[in-house]
């Protein structure tokens, strides 16, 4: 019996679903880092807004937080390019709660 989970073919498909969801997420003004240490239940809620069935492994999150970091170096050194200005960055609040200050 094949192992299509390290396929070729599934490579492939990770590796698109992986730029799908980074591309939503980094519009949204999410880092890497934020990504990752959200709750599974929030990762399946975001890809699903991203219109994407949620990835089976955390191994594509990885991808994704990966792709995150390369587009923010990528859009640190390009400011002035269309490609490295987010258009929704205030549905972040959605995903990303700040920290609450006590009293």
């Amino acid at each position: 019996m094949t192992d299509y989970a390290h396929s070729d073919h599934a490579s492939k498909s990770r590796a698109e679903k992986a730029r799908r969801l980074a591309a939503y997420i980094w519009d949204r003004g999410i880092t890497g880092a934020e990504l990752l240490d959200m709750p599974a239940a929030i990762l399946r809620k975001l890809a699903r807004a991203a219109e994407t069935n949620p990835p089976s492994t955390g191994e594509t999150w990885t991808t994704v937080a990966n792709l995150l970091d390369e587009k923010d170096t990528w859009a640190a050194r390009h400011p002035n390019h269309p490609a490295a200005q987010r258009n929704h960055t205030e549905e972040k609040l959605l995903w990303v709660k700040p920290p609450i200050t006590p009293w």
